[in-house]
């Protein structure tokens, strides 16, 4: 069957990856070393075995090119992958454009979401570690929902700290949740120090990403019991959402494609990182390609932020990266897009942009939501917010191909859809959506940086 008589490719759960691939291996400048929170000196494996089990350790800190999937995790993985790969026709047509454009869509899970990616062996290496329980941040609830599901199939229990505007956003959300035995509450909470400190000092704090990172932090780190699960920023999530672009780049060479341009949404990087770290392993040997890191106006970290040691969390607890941040204690406005209200972004894909292999762009609320209704109408999928960023995108680059007459091959992963989301949808139909632009004078969070050069 020729290409253009294609218009999804589905691979045989034979051709399940067998294993992760590992950027770092490949990467011409490593991402720095992590630091100690407390002391500020260089990280130990040991210093980190209070909240994580020694595999996910070690796959934090190698630089390993390739890491084995291991059967129970690839046999959970059989569920829903691989996901499909889809010729957006119906976008292409509306759009009259020349390009061709593809996306590879990772909400045919029960979550909706690439994050399941990551949370299936995240629970697992932590249940034959002996772990009882999980402690997790959810922003928008994607990640949330991904690791209540993988933990009650590995018979975990799992406390969600959920970002307080998405706890009231979301509520199916929350239910969603429960449903798979979770515990959720609203972050900052009277649960931890850290949140009752936030609460003493704003009681009606909306949230963010990195309040929510610290109580769940704290929560495993006091309990014997317990380790942390994190859904994105970190190596080894990185390393598992690679899956995606190693399918992503089979289902390619099948319709003898290769993309020119690769966009996927960026909050902490797992969903970006997971596209375009297999495809930038060919840039690193000399393919002409672009990778494009799409985030929200209200939270630009790539594209406004500055490259710098920071905290991972707003009361220091996690890890210290050199990354593109904001300030550990900045907090987003309360977008729809809550997966990417992260201060800061992974420490590899923050290396990548500064090296100028990855690119990076910014849009406000109205743009994302026009693509991500305009993508629904033509292609029958309503995505999630945060994906919809990657659509816009895509569809300003098709039609910058049209107007230029060139025949180019457009990649962009949907990494979720918006099925809990129509508040949002509605909240836009109705005029209530407001475009929010970050203000770096004033910001003030950029002033309490660890002394670390």
């Amino acid at each position: 069957m020729r290409r253009d008589e294609i218009s999804k490719v589905i691979l045989p759960e034979s051709e399940i990856p067998k294993q992760w691939y590992n950027v770092i291996a490949d990467m011409p400048n490593k991402p720095a070393p992590y630091h100690n929170p407390q002391t500020l000196k260089l990280i130990e494996p040991d210093d980190m075995k209070a909240i994580f089990p020694d595999e996910i350790i070690r796959q934090e800190m190698t630089a390993e090119r390739y890491i084995d999937i291991p059967d129970e995790v690839r046999e959970m993985y059989r569920q829903f992958r691989p996901s499909p790969l889809y010729r957006a026709r119906g976008l292409e047509k509306q759009l009259g454009t020349t390009a061709r454009i593809y996306y590879k869509y990772e909400g045919t899970n029960a979550t909706g979401s690439h994050k399941l990616n990551t949370a299936i062996p995240q629970a697992y290496y932590n249940k034959i570690a002996g772990i009882k329980r999980l402690s997790t941040e959810t922003g928008a609830g994607q990640w949330g929902s991904a690791i209540s599901l993988a933990s009650s199939q590995f018979g975990l229990e799992c406390s969600v700290y959920m970002v307080n505007v998405s706890y009231q956003q979301k509520p199916y959300r929350r239910s969603f949740m429960k449903t798979f035995g979770a515990s959720v509450v609203a972050s900052p909470s009277n649960l931890t120090n850290c949140g009752r400190s936030m609460l003493e000092r704003d009681p009606e704090c909306s949230g963010s990403l990195g309040i929510a990172i610290s109580e769940a932090v704290e929560d495993a780190a006091t309990h014997e019991d317990t380790n942390y699960a994190l859904g994105s920023v970190l190596n080894h999530v990185c390393l598992h959402q690679t899956i995606i672009g190693i399918e992503a780049k089979k289902q390619m060479e099948i319709l003898d494609e290769y993309p020119d341009v690769v966009f996927a949404c960026c909050g902490g990087g797992s969903n970006f990182s997971g596209i375009t770290f297999p495809f930038l392993q060919d840039k690193f040997k000399g393919q002409k390609l672009r990778a494009v890191a799409v985030e929200p106006t209200a939270c630009p970290t790539l594209t406004k932020g500055i490259f710098a040691y920071d905290y991972g969390d707003t009361v220091k607890v996690a890890p210290i990266t050199k990354m593109y941040t904001l300030g550990h204690d900045y907090i987003p406005a309360g977008i729809h897009a809550g997966g990417l209200r992260y201060h800061g972004d992974s420490a590899i894909v923050s290396q990548l942009y500064n090296d100028k292999l990855i690119e990076a762009k910014a849009y406000g609320q109205k743009a994302v939501f026009e693509a991500a209704i305009t993508f629904a109408r033509t292609e029958g999928i309503v995505p999630a917010p945060e994906s919809a960023h990657a659509i816009r995108a895509a569809i300003d680059e098709a039609v910058l191909a049209r107007e230029a007459g060139e025949e180019k091959v457009i990649l962009f992963c949907l990494s979720g859809h918006g099925y809990f989301d129509f508040a949002a949808y509605e909240n836009y139909f109705s005029g209530k959506l407001d475009d929010v632009e970050y203000s770096p004078d004033s910001n003030t969070s950029l002033n309490n940086l660890p002394p670390i050069e």
